[in-house]
């Protein structure tokens, strides 16, 4: 077997991180030299995100410098994998002739037949069953050492109306307790700190599996493992119980940080947009939350022209947002999806008037995220220390309520060295532009 030199590029969540990772652990594994650099790279491996327009946005536009450096002669061939393969197959290379094979979600561990078949000069297309892919399995992480994603399911079985993800990514479908346990093991044997759990969904891990939500089990586990900090991403609010909420809160390692994807508040759009739950039970359960998890911080994304939000609709969400004070809020523009049954809804808002209302949401948003971090002068917090900031000439880390690439960092001053996945504690004595300066606290 020819030794290639394969670049790996990897756009969108998390969970598609994980998948770009066990692609480059497939091809180091079968002799490949795995970089991040594409030029002057055999192959460049795309793996995409095509979740809504800005997304398909984005991964053109780097397919499209992609092909640039082959042009150039600085790449060889470019495979595209991932979310935009799956939607587009019929169309991608037939649009943009610059690819030279592509690869569906069911596809990911036939990276290095892929990558076989397009040196020779074939097309290759990989479009495996979204439904039953291997999840286990060997990674290159590439997230810094002290902090790693365990992805614990994959695909999704809510669908919700505007969502078009279910049809990219398949079913719901848990990975086994084992080896998940396994695989953080590995992860906190090579020195891992903060784990990072995260599936489209994790409230519902196991009950496709073991018949039941196992997620409290799991994280009691996981909780033996010499991790620092646990990070939980995306526990939807209509399968957060009382059991959950109880692992939560007394584990330790478990930060008090939730991100829990609510998206409206209106129980006429929630319905339209086939989400369970209604407008009371979501402030019941944010009210039990905060008694329950004193310090918790909620993460939730937000939508803003979904169809039927009229003025009245609109000024809800604004009031829930006044209401709940919630700490982290991610808005976005309502994207017509074709394939989803939001896009050819009745009620279609004018995308001007979404875009402005997105506009009102995150200044609303910014003023309290403002308060919050004022709330938090004089205190001192546990952080991460990331590195040197050289722009900001001092330290730079996150404290629990900061998700790496998410939210914003604590900026500090400290006497001696401070290697980076180091934890210490930090002074918080101003803020700026939603992140939070201070200085370390020496023992």
């Amino acid at each position: 077997m020819s030794t290639y030199k394969v670049a790996f590029i990897s756009l969108g969540c998390a969970k598609n991180l994980v998948n770009t990772e066990q692609m480059m652990a497939l091809a180091r594994d079968a002799g490949y030299t795995v970089t991040a650099e594409p030029e002057g790279a055999d192959v460049a491996v795309l793996n995409t995100c095509g979740f809504i327009e800005s997304a398909k946005s984005e991964a053109i536009d780097n397919i499209l410098a992609l092909a640039q450096l082959k042009a150039d002669g600085r790449l060889g061939k470019l495979l595209v994998a991932g979310c935009l393969s799956q939607r587009y197959q019929g169309e991608l290379l037939e649009e943009l002739p610059e690819v030279d094979g592509i690869l569906g979600t069911g596809s990911y561990t036939d990276i290095v037949p892929a990558i076989q078949a397009v040196m020779e000069g074939d097309e290759p297309t990989f479009f495996g069953d979204i439904d039953h892919t291997i999840e286990d399995g060997s990674r290159m992480v590439t997230t810094p050492p002290y902090t790693a994603y365990l992805k614990i399911a994959e695909g999704c079985d809510n669908r919700c109306a505007y969502c078009i993800i279910p049809y990219l990514r398949g079913r719901y479908r848990s990975r086994t307790m084992e080896s998940l346990l396994d695989e953080a093991r590995e992860l906190a044997g090579r020195g891992v700190k903060e784990l990072i759990v995260i599936a489209q969904d994790i409230t519902r891990y196991g009950t496709d599996l073991y018949h039941k939500r196992m997620l409290g089990e799991l994280l009691r586990e996981l909780c033996r493992l010499d991790f620092h900090w646990i990070r939980l991403h995306y526990l939807y609010p209509d399968e957060l119980d009382d059991a959950l909420i109880e692992v939560i809160a007394s584990e330790p390692k478990i930060l008090k940080y939730i991100d829990i994807p609510l998206q409206h508040i209106n129980d006429r759009i929630l319905k339209s947009m086939n989400r369970r739950g209604t407008k009371a039970e979501i402030l019941a359960l944010l009210e039990k939350l905060r008694a329950r998890i004193p310090g918790l911080v909620l993460r939730t994304s937000l939508i803003a022209g979904l169809p039927g939000e009229g003025e009245a609709e609109f000024e809800e969400l604004c009031g829930f947002l006044r209401q709940a004070r919630i700490e982290r809020a991610g808005i976005f523009q309502f994207s017509p999806e074709e394939g989803t049954p939001a896009a050819a809804m009745d009620g279609q808002v004018d995308p001007d008037v979404a875009a402005r209302r997105v506009e009102l949401l995150v200044d609303l948003e910014s003023r309290i995220l403002d308060e919050y971090n004022e709330s938090r002068l004089g205190g001192v917090e546990e952080v991460l220390c990331e590195g040197f900031d050289a722009d900001m000439g001092c330290y730079a880390g996150r404290s629990y309520a900061d998700s790496p690439d998410i939210d914003g960092r604590v900026y500090f001053t400290a006497a001696g060295l401070v290697p980076a996945g180091t934890f210490v504690h930090v002074r918080i004595t101003g803020t700026e532009d939603g992140d939070l300066t201070g200085e370390i606290e020496e023992d």
